[in-house]
């Protein structure tokens, strides 16, 4: 025979405290779908019936939010725990990471200049040999087989010399990522009326949510604001 009670009385299911908040407001529940029926209360007394009821339903959601947090609480800590855990090691690969991205920084930099420096070498060969072979083939005489040939060999040195411009401009360090800034700095007013020209959308919709947020310290005059009473 079993002596411990809890391994015979739902030893393995702890209290769920949702259901503690359910049976203990089970009450008001059905009340409140009671009066929740699409009919208007048209009496003094029937809104004080469905106040009294309000309040307390107030309460039974105050409870219920207790009680989800009881119950979500554990795996939330568990979780917080977990993403440190993890972050030790991440945070370590992200630091060992930029290590040896600044390790080979400044050669990958001093590299990417020579190589932007062959590259417009290369392209400005390449015009030099265009309008030399222009010269050439405008003044090729038609009937010289040795100057057509010329000609000829001129146009594929233009090829040839695009082809080692084009090589160039693809021969780039691996590892490198165009980083765009800007400064704003005493340029407000000019990137605003920009914007208002070409993004007006997005103008409007900041403007929207600006008055949303603080239309009552905004002059009436400017956006006009009204209040009124309502049920909660």
């Amino acid at each position: 025979m079993l002596d411990n009670e809890r391994a015979t009385i739902g030893g393995n299911n702890p209290p769920d405290p949702i259901q503690d908040v359910l049976a203990a407001y089970d009450g008001t529940l059905t009340e409140a779908q009671n009066w929740a029926d699409g009919e208007p209360v048209t009496d003094e007394d029937s809104m004080t019936a469905v106040d009294a009821v309000l309040k307390e339903f107030k309460r039974y959601k105050s409870a219920l939010k207790d009680a989800a947090k009881e119950r979500t609480e554990p795996l939330h800590r568990a979780w917080k725990a977990e993403v440190a855990a993890v972050k030790f090691y991440t945070d370590d690969a992200d630091r060992i990471q930029s290590c040896l991205v600044a390790t080979v920084a400044p050669f990958k930099t001093k590299l990417a200049e020579e190589k932007k420096a062959a590259e417009r070498a290369a392209w400005e060969a390449a015009d030099k040999v265009r309008k030399e072979a222009e010269a050439k083939i405008a003044a090729a005489n038609a009937a010289d087989i040795d100057a057509q040939r010329d000609a000829e060999a001129a146009k594929q040195a233009v090829i040839d010399a695009e082809k080692a411009a084009k090589a160039a401009s693809r021969d780039k360090p691996k590892g490198m990522r165009t980083v765009w800034s800007y400064d704003l700095s005493g340029r407000h007013k000019a990137a605003l009326n920009w914007i208002a020209v070409n993004d007006r959308d997005a103008v409007t919709a900041f403007i929207e949510a600006y008055v949303e947020k603080n239309h009552r310290q905004i002059p009436n005059d400017v956006v006009p604001s009204n209040s009124e009473k309502v049920a909660f």
